[in-house]
């Protein structure tokens, strides 16, 4: 499997996956791509996962027609401090048999 960071999380995210064969959108020099672009770009590199936090990526794009998985990381922020407490639920997520299709890393909502 080979797994793509957007430009929208921190690049250190790379380093804690690091027994996954990781990029980040830097290391492709992809900055900038629209959506369609960039999953063009990643179909012709050999990618199968894209990691997120673009919620609109779904509305944007028709994903179901691409050979892709897509997780969407749906936290508050970016920060690697932030990320940092769903790092080994992500791993697992990435390390399990993920198929194309969105597939979204919703927090536990704190109880009162």
């Amino acid at each position: 499997m080979k797994i793509l960071i957007d430009e929208n999380l921190p690049k250190k995210l790379k380093k804690s996956l690091q027994e996954l064969s990781v990029y980040t959108i830097q290391e492709k020099q992809w900055l900038g791509l629209k959506n369609g672009d960039l999953i063009q770009k990643m179909l012709g590199d050999g990618f199968d996962t894209l990691i997120t936090l673009d919620q609109n990526l779904k509305y944007q794009q028709n994903l179901s027609k691409y050979p892709i998985a897509v997780l969407l990381i749906n936290l508050e922020n970016n920060q690697y401090s932030t990320i940092l407490p769903y790092l080994e639920k992500i791993k697992s997520i990435l390390s399990g048999n993920i198929q194309p299709g969105i597939h979204t890393l919703i927090p536990p909502k704190e109880s009162n």
